[in-house]
């Protein structure tokens, strides 16, 4: 394996707040699995810490678009600046988040070198955009359709490169069987496997294709994306929006290692758990166990 690098990218501002006055946990995932020895465990290397703007929607209101728009583009490029110098290195980025916005940052550091594809394995496609919602403005429930161009100028076209991930290159996994976005993920022809299609085909055999479907020599590799609400409600109840139906344990373990041992995986990063919904850290803890046993020699 290549050199591991944990780096943290403890950024909230993609989710609305939990209620008045609060604001998200999720940034908190970092220092929660670093808890759990992550680092250690995984014999990583001190990859440091990229701090976010302060967590502030002022006076925004529904309909003014993306919130925190200025400040997760400037987020993005600073994340993308330290994933780029990690990649273009050799090394292999481990970034723990933050929202699922932290995910731009990748995506724009690796069109920034050249094609690569993504892999999502997310409970939802996090693909809303104008086109097929009026509530815009959670970049954490947008960030794949503002990847792949499709959202306001500020977002999809920083530094001339949009859109930073195409249609074909990217692989969604994991969302629910009746996810909303499903028609429109066909149409465009992006290819999805839902919790069922991947408990049909079996999990490690579903994530070996995937992975020889992006062997194409066009690409120079994939990035994986995991959100922690993959997981069941039963397991993972410390997510911003737990639905029922989830992968279990036994199934995201062997998904998740297929892909990140393959030599054309450049990195993973990790979003969404909120240590404040998981008084006792178990939550944590499994979600550590499941990244620490995915990076573990066989």
């Amino acid at each position: 394996m290549r050199n591991i690098f944990v780096l943290d990218a403890p950024s909230n501002l993609g989710l609305r707040p939990p209620a008045p006055g609060t604001v998200p946990g999720c940034y908190k995932l970092a220092g929660a699995l670093r808890e759990q020895r992550i680092v250690q465990r995984i014999g990583a290397f001190e990859g440091g810490v990229v701090v976010p703007p302060r967590y502030d929607r002022g006076a925004w209101e529904e309909g003014d678009g993306v919130f925190h728009a200025p400040e997760i583009a400037r987020y993005t490029r600073t994340l993308a600046d330290r994933v780029e110098r990690h990649v273009r290195a050799g090394d292999f980025p481990l970034v723990l988040g933050g929202d699922c916005s932290i995910q731009l940052g990748a995506s724009l550091a690796l069109r920034r070198i050249g094609r690569y594809g993504l892999v999502s394995v997310d409970g939802s496609a996090d693909f809303r955009h104008a086109g097929n919602s009026g509530r815009i403005g959670a970049a954490g429930g947008e960030e794949l359709a503002i990847a792949t161009g499709r959202g306001q100028d500020d977002l999809t076209g920083l530094e001339g490169l949009r859109p930073y991930l195409r249609d074909e290159d990217v692989r969604i996994l994991g969302i629910r069987d009746d996810d909303e976005d499903r028609a429109e993920l066909a149409e465009l022809k992006i290819p999805v496997a839902t919790v069922g299609e991947i408990r049909e085909q079996g999990a490690a055999d579903l994530a070996g294709g995937v992975v020889r479907s992006l062997e194409s020599p066009a690409l120079d590799g994939f990035w994986v994306h995991l959100d922690a609400d993959v997981l069941d409600p039963s397991v993972m109840p410390a997510v911003d929006s737990p639905d029922d139906g989830g992968l279990l344990p036994g199934e995201l373990g062997p998904l998740l290692r297929t892909l990140v041992r393959s030599p054309r995986c450049v990195g993973l990063n990790v979003t969404i758990y909120d240590p404040d919904l998981d008084p006792d850290g178990t939550a944590g803890a499994l979600l550590t166990d499941l990244v620490v046993a995915a990076f573990a020699e066989v």
